[in-house]
């Protein structure tokens, strides 16, 4: 029979392993991007949402039950303060056609409030997602005042990880340098912000500028 040191170490040896074995999980699970759909290179012109002739425009496509967006806002936040007025931006906020819960309120919903110049606008259904390719929460488009995209992706380092980031840096570096020779484009880490299987709406009048 073995002894209490052999149970001992029996005992730490499956411990350890399985504390290792939820590390490398969790690290896995914070790496792991969302999907992106179809970004359209040219504005689409959704209803409700106006493109600003004079600047970029920026949405933020988010899931107001995703844990994980709010890493995105905090950035977001932090983007807009170093950009000093350079960009509009806004949130668009998931809500289902029957709401059967408080999908237009809630942390996130006031945190996006409460970020100077940020306009916060519903999006029922995700038809406004789908038009953008928006198919994870904390998804982020960046369109010019002539309609052309300038960047697709997300702002945080991984799942709830706010931070320095490569998609944060490439906004900036746009929006500074004003070079717009290639789309700047990162992977977005949140939650799923739509079924990306269903159909997408009727394509609106594209923008002509």
């Amino acid at each position: 029979m073995p002894t209490w040191r052999a149970r001992f170490f029996l005992f730490s040896l499956v411990w350890l392993l399985t504390i290792a074995g939820g590390l490398i999980g969790l690290a896995r699970y914070e790496q792991d991007a969302g999907s992106i759909g179809k970004t359209p290179a040219q504005w689409p012109a959704p209803p409700g949402i106006a493109l600003d002739p004079s600047r970029p425009t920026l949405l933020m496509f988010a899931h107001p039950k995703c844990p994980c967006t709010r890493a995105s806002m905090e950035e977001l936040n932090r983007l807009l303060a170093r950009s000093l007025g350079m960009v509009t931006p806004h949130v668009v906020f998931f809500k289902p056609e029957k709401d059967v819960g408080d999908w237009a309120g809630g942390a996130l919903w006031e945190s996006a409030k409460a970020i100077p110049s940020v306009i916060v606008d519903t999006d029922t259904d995700g038809a406004k997602a789908r038009l953008f390719g928006a198919e994870t929460s904390g998804y982020v488009v960046v369109y010019d005042p002539h309609c052309k995209l300038l960047f697709h992706g997300g702002i945080t380092a991984g799942r709830g990880h706010a931070g320095d980031n490569a998609g944060e840096s490439a906004i900036l570096s746009l929006l500074t340098t004003h070079d717009t020779t290639a789309v700047g484009e990162s992977r977005v880490f949140g939650c799923a912000l739509l079924n990306p299987h269903q159909p997408s709406p009727v394509q609106v009048t594209a923008c002509t500028k």
